[in-house]
């Protein structure tokens, strides 16, 4: 799974002069010159991204300098990654390149949906070491004069499972005794140095004519999202209810479909370093009445010029659970959660079957 970490980040700097026998509105003072950096490392990906861009001045109408690609890129970019284990390098560094993506959202003020990202790929076996840090280094340039650096360093965050890893945990969402829905848990366990964690299911099923799949749907719940501390463990709840009202939103109304067949759900827990987390809560609206908001940034710059933004890590865990498995027992739902899909209150139009084995003798098996 490759992930990108796409932050539209834009800075404009206006600076107001007034003068008792002057009237007249300065719109552009003096501007020192402001890297945005943006990167998170991840162990379970092999290639990294890092957003590098500039702040940007100007005369006219900001909104319009922002639908500008180069007013928020500098003239040349020299930038790399190194390992230390130890405070000792261990020989890996990385040149990072320049690629141009183009599935940025179009919904904000800046340009899009191209833009260009930094990457360095690691095929090493194993990928990147859990145990090492990781330094960052940039040359920037706006201009052939106009040079300055940005360091950062980071570690990686490790230590995240779940008792959902076996097979046989499955998610019942069905209370045994009288037929209800219910709340079911993600356990999670943090054995390493997260700050905080996420948790969400990718849902997958597919939607078909007679034998033939025609729709392909997969869609994203957000579960739960918690502060937690080294070693501990701590459990989101996720209810039967919700579950299935999502997958009902999630089907299409095509009168071509004869059937549909849960594929999978994948359990993905994202846990973020502590710098992280305090980037995160620096930049979320202010409560106060006054506005006032804390800057907060790991990186370091030269010259006397300015950066914003993060260089740090985190750690994705996903657990692929499938519906059914050939010739084994276990699924990612229960057989009564199951049958509710196929035949329950919320789900039952919409012609959801089971091709599990051990559903085969059951009204709701595919046939």
């Amino acid at each position: 799974m490759r992930k990108y970490f796409y932050f539209t980040i834009g800075l404009l700097f206006i600076s107001f002069s007034f003068n008792s026998c002057k009237e007249d509105v300065e719109l552009v003072g003096e501007f020192k010159e402001t890297a945005v950096i943006y990167g998170l490392l991840d162990q379970s990906e092999s290639t990294h991204f890092i957003k590098i861009n500039r702040a940007f001045i100007g005369p006219g109408n900001a909104l319009e300098i922002a639908k500008i690609p180069d007013s928020s890129y500098f003239s040349s970019v020299n930038a790399t990654i190194t390992e230390y284990l130890n405070n000792s390098k261990t020989g890996k560094s990385w040149i990072l390149k320049d690629t141009i993506i183009n599935t940025k959202k179009t919904n904000g003020v800046f340009y899009a949906p191209t833009e260009k990202l930094y990457y360095f790929k690691d095929s090493s076996l194993g990928g990147l070491n859990p145990n090492a840090t990781y330094k960052l280094e940039i040359i920037l340039y706006k201009g052939t004069n106009k040079e300055f650096f940005v360091t950062g360093e980071t570690g990686l965050v490790n230590g995240i499972s779940s008792g959902q890893s076996s097979q046989n945990a499955s998610f019942d969402f069905v209370n045994s005794t009288d037929g209800k829905l219910k709340a079911t848990n993600i356990s999670i366990s943090n054995t390493g140095n997260a700050s905080v964690i996420n948790a969400s299911i990718k849902i997958e099923f597919d939607e078909y004519q007679n034998s033939t799949i025609v729709n392909p749907v997969s869609f994203i719940w957000n579960t739960g999202e918690s502060e937690v501390q080294s070693n501990s463990t701590f459990s989101t709840s996720i209810h039967g209810q919700m579950y299935y009202d999502l997958i009902k939103t999630n089907t299409t109304s095509n009168p071509i479909i004869t059937k549909r067949k849960l594929k999978s759900m994948t359990i993905i827990l994202t846990g973020g370093s502590d710098e992280f987390n305090n980037y995160i809560n620096t930049n979320k609206p202010s409560n106060s009445l006054a506005q006032t908001k804390p800057n907060y940034t790991n990186l370091k710059v030269s010259n006397d010029n300015y950066v914003i933004g993060i260089f740090s890590s985190r750690q994705t865990v996903t657990i692929v659970k499938p519906f059914s498995i050939a010739l084994q027992n276990s699924s990612c739902l229960s057989q009564k959660s199951r049958q509710e899909l196929c035949e329950g209150v919320t789900t039952s139009g919409l012609l959801f079957c089971s091709d599990n084995n051990y559903d085969a003798n059951k009204s709701f098996y595919c046939h």
